[in-house]
């Protein structure tokens, strides 16, 4: 992301002005707005009470329905709004384009857990202490050091030669579908990149699935229940012995080129990490390593889907997949509001009071389709320009693996365009179910699709 805050207007979408846009209206078959939540815009927009969790957590899950609420709270006049989430303490939801990117960079919103109130930090302490020792939950010149080694593992230039491999492993999975027929394409969207990282980091293939569980709980703590914040210890535990075994293991047999390699050479003879900050960047790693790309493909098939004339562009033109993922990024972000921030003093952000140990969350999708930051921003458009979304945070605590999930992105949508013919939704739009649980992301449960036919691998040297 530049380092600049001028906003260029995207470019003109290809299709008309009236082109298709983001459904606003529900449809009779699905489940009504939750009340709450809904009264509470109504509130918010007069200027009224705060926006429930369930604004988080049960939003009304129509079709499109999640982005018609926040373009009501941009049009309430105010672009931070007061939320109860985490429940119990005082939160506010960043909501436009303009605010967001301040907010991003204010010193005042801090990313340190030692910031936030004692009974949220003794929360998360206690439930997952395994998170809160890496440069995603650090200021600077913690920060700073925790990602600097890190950041060189994950340079585009590095990320480029993984590609080949990247490809492979897209086509061995691609190479084990049915000829033809009916599939899941959650189930490819999330093996992909849990391949790619557990060869990354050089974790063997057969742990995957404890990983991917783990992942689960971890990318939601902590809960605001009892029960699932025990079984959010249980992971934290769980993913912590493993990982201090991994490391054990790998002394033992000898350091290679993969990253846990590269991250034990700067814990053990460069003396930059502790070993629990190297447990703990790893967890990192893992959770976000998989995730974030998993919802890409599968939140950019479903927008494909919704707008069946880009789908036809990106496959008779494969060739615009680079700026074809960073409009599925915009449009459907993989991770919908950004990592808890905290304020280290009373302060204001665009004229909204926001007192010491205030929670900031800077809510992504709705920057993303911000008019007044996009041109046209309800419709997907994968020849835009300038694009210059959220999706990945912005500032210092930029995500540090986004080349890794472009390239992967830039490798999976035109293979499988081109490798299953006929790739359509197996069901109506409607009937798809949005994972909305206690974590950042957002993703599909299931992204039920068929196809015609299964083609071979494009031959090694040739263009995919």
């Amino acid at each position: 992301m530049p380092a600049d805050t001028t906003r260029q207007p995207s470019a003109p979408a290809t299709t008309p002005a009236d082109g298709p846009q983001e459904p606003a209206v529900t449809p009779a078959s699905t489940p009504p707005v939750p009340a709450p939540a809904l009264a509470a815009l109504v509130g918010i927009a007069a200027g009224g009470d705060r926006l429930p969790p369930e604004f988080f957590t049960h939003p009304d899950p129509a079709p499109g329905a999640t982005h018609a609420a926040n373009t009501r709270l941009r049009a309430s006049g105010c672009p931070v709004h007061a939320i109860d989430y985490p429940p119990g303490g005082d939160a506010y939801v960043v909501s436009a384009y303009e605010t967001a990117l301040r907010a991003f960079g204010d010193p005042r919103l801090s990313k340190s857990v030692d910031n936030a109130p004692g009974w949220f930090r003794d929360l998360l302490k206690d439930s997952s202490p395994v998170l809160i020792r890496n440069m995603i939950t650090a200021d600077a010149p913690e920060h700073t050091r925790l990602r600097r080694l890190v950041s060189r593992a994950f340079v585009p230039r590095r990320m480029a030669l993984l590609r080949p491999r990247i490809q492979e492993i897209t086509d061995e999975l691609v190479d084990a579908l049915p000829a033809s027929g009916e599939i899941d394409l959650m189930e490819f969207a999330f093996t992909l990149p849990m391949r790619v990282i557990c060869e990354f980091l050089g974790v063997p293939i057969e742990d995957r699935p404890d990983l991917h569980a783990w992942g689960y709980w971890l990318s939601g703590a902590p809960f605001a229940d009892e029960e699932s914040n025990r079984q959010l210890k249980v992971a934290s535990d769980s993913i912590e012995q493993y990982l201090i075994g991994l490391l054990d293991r790998r002394r033992a047999e000898g350091l290679g080129e993969d990253l846990v390699s590269i991250l034990l050479r700067a814990a053990d003879e460069e003396d930059v990490f502790t070993n629990d900050e190297l447990v703990s960047t790893l967890v990192l790693l893992i959770i976000a390593g998989h995730k974030t790309t998993a919802n890409l493909i599968g939140n950019g098939f479903q927008a494909l889907f919704r707008f069946p004339d880009q789908l036809a562009l990106l496959r008779s033109e494969p060739e615009l997949v680079e700026s074809a993922v960073e409009e599925f990024l915009r449009f459907e972000p993989p991770v919908y509001r950004g990592t808890l921030r905290v304020a280290t003093e009373d302060m204001e952000l665009d004229g909204c009071p926001i007192p010491r140990e205030g929670f900031v969350h800077i809510l992504m999708d709705s920057a993303n389709r911000d008019p007044e930051a996009f041109e046209h921003p309800d419709r997907l458009d994968i020849t835009r320009a300038n694009n210059r979304h959220f999706a990945f945070g912005h500032g210092a605590h930029f995500c540090v693996g986004a080349p890794l999930s472009r390239v992967e992105g830039s490798v999976a949508f035109p293979t499988l365009l081109r490798r299953l013919p006929g790739l359509e939704l197996a069901v109506p739009h409607d009937e798809l179910e949005w994972v909305f649980d206690n974590s950042t992301s957002r993703g599909l449960k299931k992204l039920p699709v068929r196809y015609t036919a299964r083609l071979a691998a494009a031959p090694e040297g040739t263009s995919r």
